[in-house]
């Protein structure tokens, strides 16, 4: 995504999710890190960008101070007027296939279960005990072990690394 303005990332983003988006948690989570350049990545057609996917480091710290780093994907941006034709399937899948041999870490993600279960292996099975620095439901608090990176199962905080 280095070659992609990052003007018309944030414009996809806007369109996509709206402009009050920042105050999500999503965004507390990640906030003051950048994104993982490996794992990040842009769908481009006829010069034009059609969707964008980010990921970022992110840390699980317990009580007693241990901190599993953890990649965060998301979000998944598709412009509005393409949605529902496969490109953020595909962002997808092509950022699982990266993850697999450059991920320092499992994956975690806040999304529709459903989707994200059925299409890409992401469960709520080890995230029971996290916690968010905000607002979320729990069914969506996701994960997926990639690259032989285990997940923690113990209470902590999901924040930046």
């Amino acid at each position: 995504m280095s070659d992609i303005e990052p003007q018309a990332v944030e414009a996809l983003l806007d369109a996509a999710f709206g402009t009050d988006r920042f105050g999500r948690t999503a965004y507390r989570i990640r906030e003051g890190v950048d994104a993982v350049p490996d794992l990040s990545f842009a769908l481009v057609e006829a010069s034009e960008l059609i969707g964008t996917i980010q990921c970022w480091p992110v840390a699980h710290r317990a009580a007693d101070g241990t901190a599993t780093p953890l990649v965060m994907v998301g979000p998944v941006a598709v412009r509005p007027d393409v949605q529902r034709g496969g490109h953020g399937r595909a962002l997808m899948a092509h950022m699982l296939t990266a993850a697999e041999t450059r991920a320092d870490s499992a994956l975690m993600m806040i999304g529709d279960p459903e989707y994200y279960g059925r299409f890409f292996d992401f469960t709520a099975e080890a995230t029971g005990a996290w916690d968010l620095p905000g607002p979320f439901e729990r069914q969506r608090l996701l994960a997926r072990v990639v690259n032989g990176h285990a997940l923690p199962v113990a209470a902590g905080t999901i924040g930046p690394r």
